[in-house]
């Protein structure tokens, strides 16, 4: 694709590599075929490839406009279109760029601009997320059974392994997954303590960054990114083996830290080295010995709802499914695996219509094969979903360490 950015544009690195991306683009449509949104509502301007013509004219200096916005707020930043793409498009980073140059043109209304504040100023912060959250809990009796399905009961065996192994892995404890569902960190811990190794935690890292880069907040996003590294630098110096994520959209942010700090001349090597530590849960276990947490003979039937950012951004797909495979899961078929489920990060509040056909959707597949458990690898997703079905719907790591840590129990008993 031929872009023609004026210099004010072409001269910075975000010009820069916006036109690099836009080059590499040969405006085939294969995105278009594993778009979401654009299977959906079958509009040009809603697939990848009319975002993109859009994101053009707007940095060739066409001037942005209310039209453009509501088009490219809808994406679900699935990068599903990614996967596809046969040119290697970085569509996601595009996006970024648009988004941002867009926000400077188009004001936000008020309401917009309001809520988006209320998040940015109470999810990130796990102290401030935790008083609303109990607020939450205790009018739930009230709320509607679509909002009570997704709030999670006191947490329960959330109990942190106390031994000190000789390896040692840091845990992105995050914002809102700390506060909902503690739980999930502590089965990755036990389940890696089980495995030799211990799970460190640093108590001055906080939020991944990307719920206020996503939220026309670029700088405060950087800044959560700059924070995290500062608090990890330490630990990496004492040589961590990897920064573990249990919440995938966490982890293809930090992953990518090193693109997004590429232009900081004090952050740049160490985003680098941050993005290379980090792992997903998944990959872990992956090189660990499969017989010491085989779940065999546990004859669970488990649906797995891979997460866009596991996927599509981590490109990871397959490997927590095999996981499950081996260590004696019932994987069950799921159609459209490669579809966004709808929740993708604040966007179930801002498109709630499209983000409620594509739960409909996701939710009718996951189900189509009568599985015990619905397993997930994302917070976003697991309280999206969970809202929508009676089957329960658990981060995978706590299957595998409920049915392998009970098979383990029964073992050492002797029975």
């Amino acid at each position: 694709m031929q872009a023609s950015l004026p210099g004010q544009v072409r001269n910075t690195p975000q010009g820069v590599l916006a036109q690099s991306i836009l080059s590499a683009c040969v405006h085939c449509g294969f995105c278009n075929a594993t778009c979401p949104t654009y299977q959906l509502l079958g509009n040009e301007l809603d697939g990848p490839r009319g975002r993109i013509y859009q994101i053009k004219t707007v940095l060739e200096g066409r001037p942005a406009t209310d039209k453009i916005q509501k088009h490219l707020d809808r994406c679900l930043t699935c990068r599903a279109c990614e996967t596809t793409c046969p040119s290697g498009v970085q569509y996601g980073r595009l996006l970024d760029i648009g988004r941002a140059q867009v926000a400077r043109q188009v004001p936000r209304s008020w309401s917009q601009k309001i809520v988006r504040k209320m998040l940015r100023m109470t999810l990130p912060y796990p102290g401030r997320w935790q008083w609303a959250y109990r607020g939450i809990q205790i009018f739930l009796p009230r709320l509607p059974s679509f909002i009570a399905r997704k709030v999670s009961p006191k947490p329960t065996n959330a109990r942190w392994p106390q031994a000190d192994r000789p390896r040692k892995m840091l845990i992105l404890q995050g914002c809102v997954q700390s506060v909902v569902a503690p739980e999930i960190n502590c089965a990755a811990a036990r389940v890696l303590d089980r495995l030799g190794v211990s799970l460190i935690e640093s108590s001055e890292a906080g939020c991944c960054g990307a719920l206020s880069y996503h939220l026309d907040a670029q700088e405060e996003g950087l800044d959560f990114m700059r924070r995290n590294i500062d608090a990890w630098w330490p630990y990496v110096e004492s040589g961590v083996e990897a920064i573990v994520t249990t919440a995938s959209g966490c982890g293809v942010m930090i992953k990518e830290y090193g693109q997004y700090l590429a232009g900081d001349s004090h952050y740049a090597e160490k985003a680098a080295e941050i993005s290379r530590l980090a792992k997903d849960i998944g990959e872990v276990l992956a090189a660990e010995p499969r017989a010491a947490i085989s779940c065999a003979g546990r004859n669970v039937k488990v649906a797995f709802q891979s997460p866009c950012t596991l996927q599509h951004g981590q490109k990871l797909a397959g490997v927590t499914e095999r996981l499950l495979q081996e260590t004696g899961f019932d994987l069950v078929p799921v159609a459209e695996p490669h579809l966004c489920c709808g929740s993708a990060g604040a966007y179930s509040i801002f498109q709630p219509k499209i983000s409620r056909q594509l739960r409909s959707r996701k939710i009718k597949a996951l189900e189509s094969a009568d599985p015990d458990i619905i397993v997930t690898a994302n917070i976003g997703c697991q309280l999206h979903l969970r809202s929508a079905t009676q089957l329960p719907v658990i981060h995978w790591i706590q299957a595998l360490e409920q049915y392998w840590l009970d098979r383990a129990t029964k073992s050492e008993s002797g029975l």
